[in-house]
């Protein structure tokens, strides 16, 4: 084994061996025995790690050490031995949400949820409106106009008459994106429009990572041809607000977080109390009435667990 080590990105995962791009191949390797030992509270390795690995004469290589992680989408997997931390994509640059203006209609509760999330594991969000098409640009900004004003990027698309597709490609262009969104919403059909054959990749990923435990799955990054990667990340309609307590869930709001430190109490639960910021900014037109409504969902679901 050589002594030198070079500095690589996991981009595929699958079965106990990892494909590893270093700036001049792809290694296909394994995870040093050592890195494995002990208890364990959450997954080693991911795709999206930054690691360094050894590469043996035959063109094999050994992952000596996975270098810190930025952040994570992580979720929470149960076991008997306790809670366990399953990494669904290291290393992400943004989350690219994409819901369809119609035909399905957009599941906004589930955006807001998706958003939450985001905000909990501090990954900057982008908000695709595809379909725009059918609905026409006026009536998609009503439906998704608040989310631009709070301040996330919001893309309206097309894959059927490529509008947007160029805005959408210079978005993911040398970063690292973990896409999701529901079914039926054109997440193929625009990613093989802006990049053909990407689609059914992300596709093929997609059924994989979604026919359960019993039959091998894998976890790739998918390069784009202007540089960066994207990574179906099925699986946030799974991820929980963990480790969340009730009266943190207006932080993950920016919108309601800025109108916190004007509350008359410091415990403002931002349901009922008098000289509450927020609910004055619900009755004036301020806050967007069904981002509240999706915020005192999630607080009653938060404090039902307790």
């Amino acid at each position: 084994m050589s002594e030198k080590t070079y500095t690589g990105l996991v981009i595929k995962s699958q079965s106990g061996f990892f494909d590893v791009k270093t700036e001049e191949n792809l290694i296909s390797c394994q995870l040093r025995g050592r890195l494995k030992q002990g208890k364990h509270k959450g997954d080693i390795l991911a795709v999206g790690d930054r690691v360094l690995i050894s590469i043996f004469p035959e063109g094999t290589g050994m992952i000596e050490e996975v270098l810190p992680r930025e952040r994570a989408i992580v979720r929470m997997d149960p076991r008997p031995r306790g809670v366990y931390k399953q990494i669904l994509l290291a290393n992400p640059d943004q989350a690219v949400f994409v819901f369809a203006c119609t035909n399905p209609k957009p599941r906004l509760r589930m955006l807001d949820r998706f958003l939450v999330i985001a905000e909990q594991q501090n990954i900057p969000a982008v908000i695709v409106a595809n379909k725009v098409d059918l609905l026409g640009e006026e009536k998609a900004k009503k439906l998704f106009g608040h989310y631009a004003e709070i301040g996330y990027q919001v893309l309206y698309t097309s894959a059927e008459k490529n509008i947007g597709v160029d805005l959408l490609r210079g978005t993911l262009e040398g970063k690292l994106s973990a896409l999701a969104g529901p079914s039926g919403v054109g997440k193929s059909s625009l990613m093989n429009t802006m990049q053909p054959g990407l689609g059914l990749e992300v596709e093929e990923i997609s059924q994989s990572l979604n026919r359960g435990k019993h039959t091998t799955n894998y976890r790739q990054l998918l390069p784009l041809k202007g540089g960066g990667y994207v990574a179906d990340t099925p699986g946030w309609k799974s991820l929980a607000l963990w480790d969340t307590e009730p009266e943190e869930l207006d932080g993950y709001f920016p919108e309601i977080a800025i109108l916190v430190p004007q509350c008359r109490f410091n415990d403002c639960s931002h349901v009922h109390e008098p000289g509450c910021a927020v609910l004055k900014a619900v009755n004036n037109g301020q806050l967007h009435q069904q981002r509240f409504e999706s915020f005192l969902r999630m607080r009653d679901g938060l404090s039902n667990k307790r």
